[in-house]
């Protein structure tokens, strides 16, 4: 009789189910018994050899859900995130109201938590990504003795589901994912490894993982994300040895493009200290007097992206031109056009 690797569906691959709000487990293929469809809800069968992915993102994005509730009615308070057909549940609040809500039950659960602020040195973001079992001694300690962060996002279970091990694994999945998109500081000291978990709750991880991802962007956290691939229908521009693109999130450079290395007469701290952030972080390598972009990296803004590659203050929506020779603005200006 074969054995097969069973775990709860977060997708549309699920077929015949797992006891609801169970985490996998093992079954024998040949004793499932469907009479107790009425009991069950939904499951993956995973083959003890199938291959399983360490990419949380889903080739595809589905139309989804989130619900956020405003628990002190207000907009930057508590806030209380769902999203449809996932078991998780967020807390987000503000530094500053942390006394007035750790009492809540959501604190007392196995999580895994997000902190974001400001660098007082540099004034990027800066995140800490930490785990607790349960959680609230944690915060507690951070709220005591870390001082850049004003934001707390804490990730959780509805039904409890969540133990020490896999909020272990969530946490070193977030810090692998920040170190490698780059787009903050992030204060952790080093990464912690992942525990060993079987390939079933490495697999639900994945999922519970991906569905957090999904949450990140739109609670104003982008610290997990590499740029998006570019969509067939983005134009890409060009400055001098560099090709770039807009995306929803402000103007992507692709990797290889030639860093100025030296900057014009009157450049703003702001450009000098972004370019040597950039440098320190590894996104921006230096071979001799050459300066390139390590990877495909996100800019707030083409302009942005321009100042930074020329060393200089710089209007990207002129400097950066398609393959015809018309600049950012007169394409923008010329689709406006011929959509009125």
């Amino acid at each position: 009789m074969n054995e097969h690797t069973v775990a709860e569906s977060v997708g549309e691959h699920a077929n015949i189910a797992a006891p609801r709000n169970t985490l996998p487990h093992k079954v024998d293929s040949g004793r499932l018994n469907i009479a107790d469809a009425k009991t069950i809800d939904k499951l993956i069968v995973y083959s003890q050899f199938a291959p399983m992915t360490q990419n949380p993102t889903p080739s595809k994005l589905r139309p989804s859900s989130i619900k956020i509730f405003l628990a002190d009615g207000s907009p930057t308070g508590l806030r209380i995130v769902e999203k449809s057909n996932w078991i998780g549940q967020g807390v987000v609040f503000p530094r500053s109201g942390f006394s007035e809500v750790k009492a809540r039950a959501e604190f007392g659960k196995t999580a895994v938590y997000v902190l974001s602020g400001l660098s007082e040195n540099t004034g990027r973001e800066r995140v800490y990504i930490g785990e607790g079992d349960p959680v609230r001694p944690r915060l507690d300690s951070h709220a005591a003795k870390k001082d850049f962060w004003t934001m707390g996002c804490v990730f959780t279970s509805k039904d409890n589901n969540l133990n020490k091990a896999h909020v272990q694994y969530l946490e070193s999945r977030l810090c692998e994912l920040a170190a490698v998109a780059k787009r903050v500081e992030l204060d952790n000291g080093n990464n912690p490894g992942r525990p060993s978990l079987s390939e079933a709750d490495q697999a639900e991880m994945e999922a519970f993982l991906a569905e957090m991802l999904v949450c990140f962007p739109v609670l104003g956290l982008s610290a997990f994300e590499r740029p998006a691939e570019r969509a067939a229908s983005a134009r890409v521009f060009n400055l001098k040895e560099a090709k770039g693109f807009e995306s929803d999130e402000g103007f992507v450079v692709r990797a290889g493009a030639i860093v100025k290395t030296t900057e014009g007469v009157g450049t703003n701290v702001y450009l000098s200290a972004l370019r040597r952030q950039l440098v320190d972080g590894g996104v921006i390598t230096i071979a001799g007097d050459k300066w390139t972009l390590a990877q495909d990296y996100l800019f707030g803004s083409p302009s942005t992206a321009a100042a930074v590659l020329l060393g200089r203050s710089a209007n990207g929506r002129v400097e950066w031109k398609d393959d015809h020779g018309r600049t950012l603005k007169q394409v923008q200006e010329g689709e406006g056009q011929s959509q009125g």
